[in-house]
């Protein structure tokens, strides 16, 4: 290694030594921490709900909803946390919960197998039906002769991806069982999710229902506020920071999990310029790093031809005057790959979708006698667009 390298190296490491955290775990999604504020009446009435456990009853099924970073997640976890310290000291754990991401966890089988697992069995990868795995979890549940409290969280991705009947079997799977009991919390960021449910699972999954409404700007200061005492070294976030963080999110719904993400890159980037306090420069920076994330992970979850389509446009500089020359463009990328093009409706479609998506700009333009036309526009970053790309070796191997 040449000393140039050596002394990058050394560089950046005394930098990172400067750090303005103590720990920035605290800041993160997935931390639960000890006070919820803000969050009192929905961990009351939690609690309320699922308080049967404590007497080795079945409580009834919960039906948890409201937009992104309300709070849903977090209160879920602190309240079985807290029921299940409260019964150990009392002696009386009678009750077995179990979390499941549904967007990681996102087929019947998987989700199955991951309770059948945590319940102590064993499930292969693969090569068992459904209905087996089913059997043995009825099995395991009898087995251990207690309640299990399900969890099922952004449980509107595993409906969307293969229908609703897991959910009817595992809010019917009582009626089966001679031991043990099962009670589900359902827990999504689709408001309306519940109206597309078949009525049986609707009645059955909602028999108590529990809405999570968007913090304000003041609320999401205070949760910024009582997270950065934990996380920042003392006077390491200067004036106005806290505030200009949580006026962010406010406008974006109300998303604590978006302020939160705002504090903590904005602390790593104040590090990675070695500097010992936050400021609201640091914040912008966060800001615009943050947008490039998000645009990635939705680029990466599109369909193969949504890809090649956004992909024409990039390549072409980021514009096309019209429908049929992107058309054009997306046919030579697609037969170049390999693969049969769509037809030019189905891109205009596809358009349409990339704009409700935020990725485009779509504006139909009059051009005189020669008619209408739709002009396409790129609404982020071409380079974002081709670096998100990147992940997917296909859509550039031309």
């Amino acid at each position: 290694m040449s000393s140039g390298a050596r002394d990058i190296v050394t560089e950046t490491l005394v930098k990172s030594e400067k750090t303005v955290f103590m720990n920035r775990e605290v800041l993160r999604s997935d931390y639960v921490p000890e006070y919820l504020p803000h969050r009192e009446e929905q961990i009351r009435k939690l609690t309320e709900v699922l308080s049967p456990l404590l007497r080795g009853e079945r409580p009834s099924n919960v039906f948890i909803y409201g937009l992104t970073g309300t709070g849903k997640t977090a209160v879920v976890k602190y309240v079985l946390k807290k029921i299940g310290d409260y019964a150990r000291k009392t002696g009386n754990d009678k009750f077995v919960p179990v979390y499941i991401n549904c967007r990681h966890e996102n087929t019947t089988y998987r989700v199955l197998s991951t309770l059948v697992e945590s319940l102590g069995g064993k499930v292969p990868f693969t090569g068992l039906s459904t209905a087996e795995v089913f059997r043995r979890l009825k099995v395991k549940i009898g087995t251990a002769g207690k309640i299990v409290v399900i969890v099922l969280d952004e449980v509107d991705a595993l409906v969307k991806r293969v229908g609703d009947e897991i959910l009817y079997r595992l809010t019917r799977i009582n009626e089966e069982l001679e031991r043990g009991r099962v009670s589900v919390i359902g827990i999504t960021n689709d408001v309306r999710f519940r109206d597309n449910l078949d009525p049986r699972v609707r009645s059955s999954l909602s028999e108590e229902e529990i809405l999570f409404p968007p913090y304000d700007a003041i609320q999401l200061s205070d949760i910024l506020r009582d997270r950065a005492s934990k996380a920042f070294k003392q006077g390491a976030i200067t004036e106005g920071v806290i505030e200009y963080c949580a006026s962010i999110a406010a406008k974006e719904h109300g998303d604590a999990r978006r302020a939160l993400d705002l504090l903590r890159i904005a602390g790593e980037v104040a590090e990675r310029l070695g500097e010992e306090q936050v400021r609201i420069e640091h914040v912008k920076i966060a800001r615009e790093e943050l947008e490039n994330d998000m645009v990635s992970a939705v680029v990466q979850t599109l369909p193969q031809h949504s890809k090649l389509v956004l992909l024409a446009t990039a390549l072409a500089g980021g514009r096309f005057s019209s429908t049929g020359d992107l058309y054009v463009k997306y046919r030579e990328i697609a037969k170049s790959l390999g693969l049969e093009p769509v037809t030019q409706r189905r891109v205009s479609d596809i358009v349409s979708e990339l704009e409700m998506a935020g990725l485009v700009i779509a504006k139909v333009v009059s051009r005189g006698r020669y008619g209408k036309t739709k002009e396409i526009e790129l609404a982020v970053d071409r380079n974002i667009i081709l670096k998100a790309l990147k992940e997917d070796a296909r859509a550039l191997s031309r």
